[in-house]
């Protein structure tokens, strides 16, 4: 039996019904249509699930649409705004952090989240903040310089 749940994604309000057993990342892949939160191992190791509830990252493969009911998403969709990508997004991409893109969005949401706590994270900080995020290309050394640069350069929001 299907559960009527509110969630507001993206600054956008949304009432859906959901089954019991259905995750936040299936209903916003396949309910909502925002791709851009990938999934991966579908166990909660991997990251790219990775989405801002109530502005905390969750692994949304772990998280059932019912828990996050009344709750706000962010979502990689929800960082570009009408001036063009988000600094960390453009970070990300001046700085060669992306390879072949899977776990980007997860990335770029762990960092966004880490840097609207804590402005002025050191490395370790960056390190730790997206160590629940496996990036199988990069080596995570460019992830982190782009993360600082943003970090330098003072513009987070």
């Amino acid at each position: 039996m299907k559960r009527l749940i509110r969630l507001t994604v993206n600054d956008k309000n949304y009432e859906i019904a959901v089954k019991p057993n259905q995750t936040l990342a299936d209903v916003i892949r396949e309910e909502i249509g925002l791709t851009g939160t990938k999934k991966g191992c579908e166990m909660g190791e991997c990251g790219t699930c990775t989405v801002l509830l109530d502005g905390k990252p969750v692994n949304s493969c772990l998280v059932l649409a019912v828990q996050a009911d009344g709750g706000h998403v962010l979502t990689i969709e929800g960082l570009e705004t009408d001036q063009g990508l988000h600094p960390i997004q453009q970070a990300f991409v001046e700085k060669g952090a992306i390879q072949c893109g899977f776990c980007t969005s997860g990335m770029i949401l762990s960092a966004k989240s880490l840097l609207d706590q804590n402005p002025e994270a050191d490395e370790q900080e960056i390190r730790a903040a997206i160590s629940g995020n496996l990036c199988r290309c990069t080596g995570y050394q460019k992830i982190v310089e782009a993360i600082q640069s943003v970090k330098d350069q003072g513009s987070v929001s």
